[in-house]
């Protein structure tokens, strides 16, 4: 192979959207090869893989979930910053269907007596899932409403849901953590087959995903939005739908990633549950290479960008980071990704790669 095609061959990687995802989860991995002991050491228990690495994946779940809602929205020059309280509303939603007792519902006495039975819900399972899908979709329409008909910022239309969302999860449990008993609904963050159970959900939402935006129209009709709404508007794209669509995706993602985390700890906690996070899924989706001014996207790089920001928060607790230490680890690792991502740095890259003399 001629050096021109190596070139150019080389090019073509390092400006893949998943060259630097990969690049900067081998650096940390690497780093965790030789700085903890047995890292990479997998046991198999009752035929089910356990390890530090199956621990990253499965802890990265909620913000992978996350992260393909907010994929899409970035890539339509938008943000969700209600994500991790529309998690919240979606613990307390599913936690009351489970077990209304706690807000002074009296079930009929043949009931009661099963109230703290590990295999007795109120609600059947499918229900439970169902209404609390239902209710974050809602919400997420509601983001959409006020960003793609009322014309208000991304960022200021979903901060009033962020601010509100977990006011509004208490109402619903009237304020207090709802123990969650039923077993089959803890499976989706504490069952394992084989691997976690929640890596499956993400391969599904994942699959779904791209399948409906790479195999139809509506991919290129949200970058074409992300890139340029009014030429979309002329060309005959209605990107008001296209955004109503996004956000209320989002809203479905945030629905089961607060699914996922309020089953795995097995309690409606509103005024924990999600906190924080849709700041890692907006990291997630910007360390995947989708710009925030919107336009191409991929889905696979927001993933692998996800697992970067699980895999450094295993890092820094295995070497001793403390938790209140961790925000401002996250913040300069920021602030390295905006200067990779930026255009000097993607112009540094291109030389190297590019052919002598070119």
């Amino acid at each position: 192979m001629s050096k021109e095609h190596k070139s150019v061959n080389l090019r073509k990687i390092t400006e893949s959207k998943l060259f630097f995802p990969l690049l900067t989860l081998a650096i940390i991995l690497l780093m965790d090869l030789i700085i903890i002991p047995n890292f990479f050491a997998i046991q198999v228990r009752d035929g089910n893989l356990y390890g530090s690495l199956i621990d990253i994946l499965r802890n990265a779940s909620p913000v992978m979930i996350l992260a393909i809602g907010m994929t899409l929205v970035i890539a339509t020059g938008g943000v969700d910053l209600s994500v991790g309280a529309v998690m919240a509303i979606a613990a307390s939603v599913a936690a009351i269907m489970m077990n209304p007792v706690i807000i002074g519902l009296e079930l009929p006495p043949d009931l009661m007596k099963f109230i703290n039975d590990p295999y007795f819900t109120y609600s059947p399972l499918w229900q439970v899932i169902t209404v609390t899908l239902i209710v974050t979709t809602i919400c997420g329409l509601w983001n959409g409403l006020l960003v793609a008909y009322i014309r208000i910022q991304p960022m200021v239309a979903t901060l009033i849901l962020m601010i509100a969302g977990r006011g509004i999860a208490q109402l619903i449990t009237n304020g207090v953590r709802i123990q969650i008993f039923y077993e089959p609904y803890a499976f989706l963050g504490q069952g394992w087959i084989i691997l976690p159970f929640s890596l499956y959900l993400v391969a599904i939402l994942y699959t779904t995903t791209w399948l409906f935006t790479r195999r139809t129209a509506i991919g290129l009709f949200i970058e074409s939005v992300g890139i340029n709404f009014r030429s979309s508007f002329y060309s005959g794209i209605n990107e008001k739908r296209i955004k109503m669509l996004v956000y209320a995706f989002s809203g479905f993602c945030a629905g089961l990633a607060g699914l996922v985390a309020s089953s795995n700890i097995k309690t409606s906690d509103a005024h924990n549950i999600g906190i924080g996070l849709e700041l890692d899924a907006i990291l997630a989706v910007i360390i995947g290479g989708t710009l925030m001014s919107g336009g191409r996207f991929s889905l696979l790089a927001s993933l692998i960008g996800a697992v970067v920001i699980q895999a450094i928060t295993t890092s820094m607790y295995a070497v001793g980071v403390p938790a209140f230490a961790l925000q401002a680890i996250k913040g300069v690792f920021v602030i390295i990704m905006i200067l990779l991502y930026s255009e000097q740095a993607r112009n540094f890259v291109r030389k190297l790669s590019a052919p002598k003399g070119a």
